[in-house]
């Protein structure tokens, strides 16, 4: 019998475009290439819709809550970390919407190291500290605009139901 050939498949993640008085929250996050920033993301959790899992990514990453409001776009995007040589591919969705309560008593997620808002001069301003392309190209398609509506993001309720036993 021959083995079956690997499977490719990207991370599926989540981000969050968060603008309040022309600056823009992001984390300042560890990273196996040293502190990095990022806008409040993460990955899909079983389970959940891409909608459901940025309102959750922000809250654990950022201590506030945020209801999405538009979809920014979809990226794939493929990059190899400069120290471990991983070869990675990453399809991001990304989404505008409104910041909530802050929630002070939370603690923010592992490897978070802080909560900052930043122009987008200033975002533009340090590539090097970005821990990926994405957070520029999905803050420039923001400035520039673009905005779907959520009902572009369909998941199915066999997605965020149990499995029938």
């Amino acid at each position: 019998m021959r083995a079956m050939p690997h499977r490719w498949k990207p991370n599926v993640t989540v981000a969050a475009l968060i603008e309040r008085d022309g600056r823009f929250l992001l984390v300042e996050e560890e990273t196996t290439d040293g502190l990095k920033l990022n806008n409040p993301a993460g990955h899909l959790d079983p389970g959940e819709s891409p909608i459901q899992a940025c309102a959750r990514e922000v809250l654990e990453e950022t201590a506030h809550d945020f209801e999405p409001t538009a979809l920014i776009g979809v990226y794939l995007n493929r990059f190899t970390k400069t120290r471990t040589g991983d070869d990675l591919t990453y399809m991001r969705f990304a989404f505008a919407g409104t910041l909530g309560t802050h929630h002070d008593w939370r603690t923010l997620d592992t490897g978070i190291v802080r909560t900052l808002w930043l122009t987008a001069d200033e975002i533009r301003a340090c590539p090097e500290r970005h821990r990926s392309p994405l957070l520029l190209r999905c803050l420039e398609d923001y400035l520039a605009g673009q905005r779907f509506p959520l009902t572009l993001v369909h998941t199915d309720i066999s997605v965020t139901e149990p499995a029938a036993q």
